[in-house]
C-alpha cells in the first residue's frame, strides 16, 4: 500500500487521483498475482494436482464506525514536520499525525470488518479444491449508502478480515504468520514468557491487561478470538520459518477453546 500510495501522489499532476479503497484493490490484484503465479510453479514442480485463484475481495464496513471520526492506521510514506506542514496545506482532505521520533503519516481509518462479501463463491471454490488467495491488504473496505455500495476511504486490519472469513467458510483452524516464532507475555523485557497454548479464557485476559500491543500482537490475538468464539477450533501464530513445525503441533502459539498449557 505504502508503495501505491507513492506512485499515486507523485502522479497526481498527471493523471486521475486513485482513492484509498482503489489502492487497495490495486493491491490485492497485483500481490494476488504474484502468490499466485508462484503457487502455480509450485503445483507444477511437485506435479501437485490443483488450481489456484485470486478473489478480489470486498469487506462490509460501518458507515458509522467510530474510526472515521478518528483514524488510526498509518499509511504511505514518512515525511518530515516541514513536509507535513506543507501537505497540511495542499491535501486539506488528508489526516497526517506524528508517529515516530518526529516523522509523519498519513493516518486513515481502519474500520471493523462486518462480513466478506465473496464469502460464499470462496467457500464453493475451497469445496471444488481451488486455493484461494483472499482478503489481500484486509479486504476493499466498502459499505452501503441506501441501496448504494461504495468504496470507503480506509484500511481494514488484515487479521481481523482473515478470521472473519476463515469463520465464514466453516475453517476450524486459523493460522497466522507474523515475524516471531511464538506469542510472548512482557515482550522485550528481562522476563519475557513465549506461550505455547493457551485457551481462549487466558487470551481474553491477557490482551485486556494490555499484554498485545494494538499495533503489533493486539489485533492477531483479537482475530484468534473472534475466530474461536464464531465456532473455530484452534488458531495458531507463528512465523513463516517455523510454519511447517506449527502445523505438527511443535511450534508456534496454539490458542484453543479448551484449556491451554
Amino acid at each position: 500500500m505504502g508503495n501505491i500510495l507513492i506512485r499515486v501522489e507523485e502522479g497526481d499532476r498527471r493523471v486521475p487521483h486513485l482513492p484509498v479503497d482503489t489502492c487497495v484493490a490495486d493491491a490485492q490484484g497485483g500481490m494476488g498475482y504474484m502468490i499466485q503465479r508462484l503457487a502455480v510453479e509450485l503445483f507444477q514442480r511437485e506435479a501437485i494436482n490443483r488450481s489456484v485463484a485470486t478473489v478480489i475481495t470486498q469487506v462490509l464496513v460501518r458507515p458509522d464506525d467510530p474510526e472515521f471520526a478518528q483514524p488510526s492506521k498509518p499509511i504511505g510514506q514518512y515525511y518530515t514536520a516541514e513536509q507535513a506542514g506543507q501537505l497540511r496545506l495542499e491535501r486539506s482532505d488528508w489526516d497526517i499525525r506524528p508517529v515516530d521520533r518526529g516523522m509523519y503519516r498519513r493516518v486513515v481509518p481502519s474500520p471493523h470488518p462486518l462480513r466478506v462479501l465473496e464469502s460464499q463463491p470462496i467457500a464453493l471454490m475451497l469445496h471444488a479444491g481451488v486455493v484461494v488467495i483472499a482478503c489481500g491488504g484486509g479486504g476493499i473496505p466498502v459499505a452501503w449508502d441506501g441501496d448504494k455500495l461504495i468504496g470507503v476511504e480506509g484500511v481494514v486490519d488484515k487479521d481481523l478480515a482473515s478470521a472473519l472469513l476463515a469463520s465464514a467458510v466453516g475453517a476450524t483452524r486459523l493460522v497466522i504468520v507474523t515475524s516471531v516464532d511464538r506469542v510472548a507475555l512482557h515482550y522485550g523485557k528481562p522476563e519475557q514468557q513465549w506461550l505455547a497454548s493457551i485457551s481462549i479464557e487466558q487470551a481474553r485476559r491477557y490482551l485486556a491487561a494490555g499484554e498485545f500491543p494494538p499495533g503489533s500482537m493486539g489485533p492477531k490475538v483479537e482475530a484468534a478470538i473472534g475466530f474461536l468464539e464464531r465456532g473455530g477450533e484452534t488458531c495458531v501464530i507463528t512465523s513463516a520459518e517455523r510454519l511447517a513445525d506449527a502445523m505438527m503441533g511443535r511450534e508456534g502459539t496454539h490458542i484453543v477453546r479448551g484449556s491451554g498449557k
